[in-house]
């Protein structure tokens, strides 16, 4: 039996930058919660493709904390990594952030994803573990 391949989390972590545009905002100038889920999950996507090599498809969102308001012409930054790997399955953190003008951070949502990796046959495969 061949010893299952490990990785570090800083292999697979991931970062992606928008400014919130008209279209990506409601009538009242607040980025739309549909459009904050949809970068979330591109950034968990990239965060399992690197760590499993393969393609993924979200499973579950455990969680989706909604902590502060973000507004139209406001650069939001998202910071994806593992956090837990199964067999077949890998847990991801997307933190987002709204990023002042001078580079100040501010949390606005935490989510918890569930990426499952498939081989091209669209079945479950097997990941790499976790490096601790």
């Amino acid at each position: 039996m061949s010893e299952r391949i490990l990785k570090k989390v800083c292999d697979s972590a991931t970062e992606q930058v928008q400014i919130v545009r008209y279209s990506d905002a409601n009538s009242t100038g607040r980025l739309f919660g549909g459009q904050l889920m949809q970068w979330v999950d591109i950034v968990a996507g990239v965060v399992g493709r690197r760590h499993s090599e393969c393609e993924v498809t979200t499973a579950a969102i455990d969680n989706l904390s909604f902590l502060a308001p973000v507004y139209l012409g406001d650069t939001v930054v998202l910071r994806g990594c593992i956090t837990q790997v199964g067999r077949t399955s890998m847990r991801v953190c997307v933190d987002t952030y709204k990023e002042s003008r001078n580079m100040e951070r501010t949390l606005v949502n935490r989510a918890h994803l569930v990426m499952v990796a498939l081989d091209a046959g669209g079945v479950p495969c097997t990941v790499p573990g976790l490096e601790s």
